[in-house]
């Protein structure tokens, strides 16, 4: 098993202070590497899923810490091994998702004359990080390609290019989300107000959202699932407004499903006391 590490990634601001405190340069490999070259057939990655096969939902302030599992197979001694998710050409133009790594468990077992190494481990994404000398922008929520990297004992690398890929995705906040009169006569109307926005990593805010499709939930008194009442579009401004009738106590709350560049998003739920 190998010793657990916090690996920092080429030319961010963090992985600057984690190499420094490591005490290795193992990850500024993939700086000089003259590009991607053929895979070594005695080394292999499999079974690579980040985030558990979900989307990586990123805000504007705290980094996000990302599960991520693989296998190496391999019939060489190898000195390190990772894996990490970039965009643009490998070898030219890429840049990387995440600042920094720590493989924090790798379970050794041999079959077959391979050593086979199951790893698991945390990526780290920081919508302030600067990646290969850029800081994150929106066009980032979009599809990132993995690659493996393997440094041999005694000398050389291999690079392997994955078919497997992940997603980045802004995270979305509902705010405001209040539903009122707080008590309320039975039959008499309740108003569900709210406002969607987005991250934006490239001011470090949230922005109004509109145009987005959101449903309005409810879960009466002693249950615990919500059902879906209605679903309405945001304004050019993000904001929501519906009115239901009062019919039994329980709890309201907005549900935001995402897009294709967007992550999901819930409110906590406000309850209504009908007499």
């Amino acid at each position: 098993m190998k010793t657990p590490v916090r690996r920092g990634f080429p030319a961010g601001r963090r992985a600057t202070t984690v190499l420094a405190a490591a005490g290795t340069m193992l990850a500024g490999t993939l700086l000089a590497a003259p590009g991607a070259h053929a895979a070594d057939s005695d080394i292999t990655f499999s079974d690579v899923v980040i985030n558990k096969g979900k989307p990586i939902v990123l805000g504007t302030g705290a980094e996000v810490e990302v599960p991520l599992t693989y296998t190496v197979k391999t019939k060489v001694k190898l000195d390190d091994w990772w894996v990490s998710a970039y965009r643009g050409t490998f070898g030219q133009n890429e840049y990387t998702l995440a600042g920094s790594t720590i493989q924090w468990s790798c379970a050794q077992s041999s079959a077959g004359g391979y050593t086979f190494y199951d790893c698991k481990e945390s990526m780290f994404v920081d919508p302030d990080a600067m990646v290969n000398g850029r800081t994150r922008v929106n066009g980032d929520a979009t599809t990132w390609k993995t690659v493996a990297t393997a440094i041999k004992i005694g000398g050389g690398y291999d690079d392997d290019l994955l078919s497997y890929t992940t997603r980045l995705k802004r995270a979305s906040v509902i705010e405001g989300a209040d539903a009122s009169p707080e008590p309320v006569t039975k039959g008499k109307p309740i108003t569900i107000k709210g406002t969607l926005k987005r991250a934006n990593w490239s001011t470090h805010r949230y922005d109004l959202y509109g145009g987005q499709k959101v449903t309005l939930q409810f879960k009466a008194a002693g249950t615990t699932a919500y059902t879906n009442v209605k679903t309405i579009t945001t304004t050019s401004t993000g904001a929501l407004k519906t009115t239901v009738t009062a019919a039994e106590d329980g709890t309201w709350r907005w549900y935001y499903a995402g897009d294709s560049v967007t992550g999901a998003k819930a409110t906590t739920g406000d309850y209504v006391d009908v007499r």
